[in-house]
């Protein structure tokens, strides 16, 4: 069993490495997905149909939030496993959430990644991260009879 868990962690160890070192070498690393998050977080509390969504459930817990979502994007970007949350229970709880403001969603990340990517290939890697999460959830959340029966 001691073995097992030596070659378990290895293998993270080396696969953690590798995402960091494949990330770096597009422009993308802790630093730069805290400045995305800070950014574009800062974009939607701003925005006229996204912030009051995001107002009404985050009040008082912003910098909580930001902190949870660069844990997030550090997770799927760098594969350090530093996030571990549960991304749909906590979008049910999201009053006055509907499909559309995911389109509203990824046009806004969409230019925020086109004003502060450092490459292409990172604004392409992320957009598309983007794009199956708010397909994941919008999936999840409006489509799995599950979760809410169909009409």
């Amino acid at each position: 069993m001691d073995e097992d868990l030596r070659a378990h962690t290895a293998h993270r160890a080396a696969m953690q490495e590798k995402a960091a070192a494949d990330m770096a070498a597009i422009g993308i690393d802790a630093d730069f997905l805290a400045l995305m998050v800070e950014t574009f977080y800062g974009r939607i509390q701003a925005d006229p149909i996204l912030g009051p969504v995001f107002e009404a459930r985050l009040a008082g817990r912003w910098p909580e939030h930001l902190e949870r979502m660069k844990m997030f994007w550090q997770s799927v970007a760098l594969r350090n496993g530093v996030y571990s949350g549960r991304p749909v229970p906590a979008h049910l709880k999201v009053g006055g959430l509907n499909e559309p403001l995911f389109t509203n969603w990824l046009a806004l990340f969409g230019q925020t990644l086109d004003d502060i990517c450092p490459t292409p290939e990172a604004r392409n890697f992320l957009m598309a991260t983007a794009e199956r999460i708010a397909q994941s959830l919008i999936l999840s959340i409006f489509h799995n009879p599950a979760v809410r029966p169909p009409v």
